[in-house]
């Protein structure tokens, strides 16, 4: 029978990843074929997978970027199922990269048959459970494109946050980071009032109505002063009406416009663990 050297077991190790025991046995079950032994793994990885495919994988990184000329970003996140693995140099490392690989991809099935290290970006969520021993996939993959893009990663990659606004100019690149963090940080239900969901705004008018019946607000006024709630609804919960996190006397579209006249926030995306 084949014997691994410790050499061979420390290269082995070190391209997969793998457990010093896994990497020998695979190796013997190779017969010192180096690849032959990685295949191993990555079937071993595949049972793993399936093992675990009941697994709730809610811990993970969450990494948000954009390209170079700030005009796409992308939120993705790797995720497994403890928040040490979650913390770990290299996972948070291979998040990174994987983020950087979607910002060429528009849909996530195409990213995930998208090639890493010789292999598709699903195939790498089947090896690194094998070699983790947790399961390991992607949780969210959503892009954002317009004039002028920047992103924002908050409390240890657990909330990215994309915004795009309405053209470049002098300052943009700071102040779209800080529309993206109070995104991260609000968490607001839509861009404006909008875009609000028609069921959101159904449930607030009705949640207001029977606080002013509690109240024993006249009826023939209830209708009014419930819309002036929503209002305030509006105020509080919408991207472009909330109050700046960084000076709350002024709306998010005031500290836009403060460095042009003309700038608006277009869009945003957001993704929370």
């Amino acid at each position: 029978m084949y014997k691994a050297t410790a050499a061979e077991v420390s290269k082995l190790r070190n391209a997969t990843g793998a457990g010093m025991m896994d990497s020998k046995k695979a190796l013997e079950e190779a017969g010192g074929d180096f690849d032959k032994a990685i295949e191993i793994l990555r079937k071993k990885g595949q049972k793993v997978a399936a093992n675990r495919a009941d697994r709730e994988s809610s811990e993970g990184a969450v990494i948000a970027k954009v390209n170079a000329d700030f005009t796409k970003g992308v939120i993705v996140s790797l995720n497994c199922e403890t928040d040490f693995v979650a913390k770990n140099d290299d996972f948070v490392a291979l998040a990174q990269k994987l983020a950087d690989m979607a910002l060429n991809y528009e849909s996530k099935e195409d990213f995930l048959n998208g090639e890493i290290d010789g292999m598709t970006v699903a195939e790498k969520m089947t090896e690194q459970t094998g070699v983790i021993g947790e399961k390991i996939e992607i949780g969210t993959f959503q892009t954002l494109s317009g004039t002028f893009v920047n992103a924002y990663i908050h409390a240890g990659n657990k909330i990215g946050a994309v915004v795009a606004l309405s053209a470049k100019a002098d300052g943009v690149e700071e102040v779209a980071r800080e529309v993206a963090m109070q995104v991260a940080a609000m968490d607001p239900v839509a861009l404006n009032e909008n875009e609000v969901a028609a069921e959101i705004i159904e449930k607030e008018m009705e949640i207001a109505k029977d606080q002013l019946k509690q109240e024993g607000k006249p009826e023939n006024m209830i209708e009014n002063i419930a819309k002036g709630k929503l209002q305030k609804f509006f105020k509080d919960n919408t991207l472009v009406h909330q109050p700046f996190i960084k000076d709350s006397k002024i709306s998010v579209a005031d500290h836009v416009k403060s460095i042009h006249p003309e700038l608006e926030v277009k869009g945003y995306i957001r993704y929370s663990l």
